[in-house]
């Protein structure tokens, strides 16, 4: 009996002395969106981990690992949206990796959404130990726009605005001599990529300061700000002065056309750098029709899905830009690089002065405010309104000085980069760009206005290699029919 408990006693002795545990960090791991980021993690007492069991999971996903190595080798067995994204490395330099009992995890192109505690856990044939590692993802987001509005009673509304925040940040307001101020009221929402977007305002008069910073932050210490000047807002001298720069500009803008054209003149050729760009451009060409069922029925569209233009029967009674005139392309958009043209102008024929284009997130097509045409409504785009002149849909409106008038426009949907750019084909111009963050499937957006001759037509790009051959006949032909 006593030869038993002795055998016990040694062998208890024995798988003790063999036991380890992990060690991971007391404090949470940070980092950046879209970086690169090691969770520490390390066998002690130190040992050989080459032949151990070693996963890594999230909360309550123990049978779906981030990773899982066993057998000598990482396994397949793997959460699939951190397939290629992971990896087992050395915490540093100094490590001796598997070997030395490293297994930290490496975790790459980091999103908002991987935000939670990892398990470490490892296992050997008569011992296992598992720790947690807290991640914590921060974003940091657009410097503010500050955008003024004079008040009735003399004073000025600032708005601040930024997107792309996480987690959501602290906003401050402060004057020109350091004190905190008070703002009006503030909001916060939050998109599918679980991003925040802010918005703060506040009223001040010329009294009050001179200088209002607005700064956003957040717990890293990281942040953003503007600064806006106050009393030159409110001084009727700046509004002097700004006219004069205004019209300095206009002047210096038409001598450089004047020069544009008699180069144009001379040489029969556009800048070259610009009309390569178009004809790479258009390797990314896709054909876009009109999807009839979801268009507006006031539309007239042609039987190929190309042109359309205001029905006779139709007639705006409304104020403003008729928006209610949509007709939406029949493809769908959910990554990649996407490129199509819109001829605005037919030969013998004043280009057309009312017409949108753009993309609208699919499904939001029956929006009747017209104050919600928004980015955070789903609605990019470019709008051209007669006399009003040109503008995009941010919020508010930001109006553009386009020259000359476009009679051809090229549209280019970046949507993993969260761009929408618009070129004047016929002028080799890039007009402007609408940096935002895109989800779910987006389609092509149109709308012909009403009262122009010409109609808006859906052109067909040229092959790559011809464009890219004879980039100036191509990019000036203009073959279309009436609808």
């Amino acid at each position: 009996m006593l030869l038993i408990i002795i055998a016990l006693l040694v062998n208890l002795f024995i798988e003790t002395s063999a036991s380890f545990s992990v060690v991971v960090p007391p404090d949470p791991v940070v980092a950046h969106v879209g970086s690169t980021v090691i969770l520490p993690c390390r066998i002690s007492p130190p040992e050989n981990a080459e032949a151990l069991e070693i996963r890594w999971y999230r909360q309550d996903q123990f049978s779906n690992p981030v990773l899982l190595y066993n057998h000598g080798k990482i396994q397949d067995t793997q959460d699939e949206s951190y397939r290629n994204r992971t990896s087992l490395t050395p915490q540093s330099d100094q490590s001796g990796g598997l070997q030395d009992g490293d297994v930290s995890l490496r975790l790459e192109k980091l999103r908002v959404q991987d935000e939670d505690s990892f398990h470490c856990y490892v296992s050997g044939e008569s011992s296992y130990s598992s720790e947690k590692v807290v991640l914590k993802i921060t974003a940091l987001g657009s410097t503010p726009v500050l955008v003024p509005q004079p008040l009735d009673d003399g004073r000025i509304n600032i708005s601040c605005r930024s997107s792309g925040w996480h987690p959501e940040p602290s906003i401050t307001w402060t004057s020109d001599d350091g004190k905190v101020l008070h703002p009006g009221g503030s909001s916060h929402s939050r998109g599918e990529d679980r991003m925040f977007s802010i918005h703060s305002w506040m009223a001040v008069s010329q009294s009050d300061t001179q200088l209002v910073t607005c700064s956003l932050s957040i717990i890293t210490g990281e942040l953003k700000e503007s600064r806006i000047d106050v009393q030159a807002i409110i001084s009727s001298d700046l509004w002097k002065a700004l006219f004069l720069i205004f019209l300095a500009f206009a002047l210096l803008g038409l001598v450089g056309l004047i020069l544009y054209k008699y180069r144009e003149k001379l040489t029969g050729k556009k800048p070259a750098d610009v009309a390569k760009e178009i004809a790479e451009l258009r390797k990314h060409a896709v054909e876009i029709t009109i999807d009839s069922e979801n268009s507006h029925p006031d539309l007239k569209v042609s039987k190929d899905g190309k042109t359309m233009r205001d029905s006779p029967d139709y007639h705006h009674t409304g104020d403003g830009f008729p928006y209610e005139l949509f007709a939406f392309g029949a493809q769908r958009f959910t990554s990649g690089r996407h490129y199509w043209e819109v001829e605005l102008g037919r030969e013998n024929t004043a280009p057309k002065h009312y017409w949108l284009i753009g993309v609208v997130k699919h499904g939001t097509f029956r929006l009747k405010d017209r104050s919600a045409f928004t980015p955070s409504s789903g609605y990019w785009f470019l709008c051209s309104d007669g006399p009003n002149g040109f503008h995009i849909n941010t919020d508010p409106p930001v109006k553009l000085p386009l020259t000359p008038r476009p009679e051809q426009l090229g549209v280019l949907l970046d949507y993993d980069d969260g761009l929408l750019s618009f070129y004047n084909i016929k002028e080799r111009k890039h007009l402007l760009t609408i940096s935002s963050r895109f989800s779910g499937s987006v389609v092509p957006l149109f709308n012909p206005g009403v009262g122009d001759k010409s109609p808006l037509r859906i052109l067909d790009c040229p092959k790559p290699a011809e464009s890219a051959a004879e980039p100036s006949q191509h990019l000036m032909s203009n073959n279309s029919s009436e609808a």
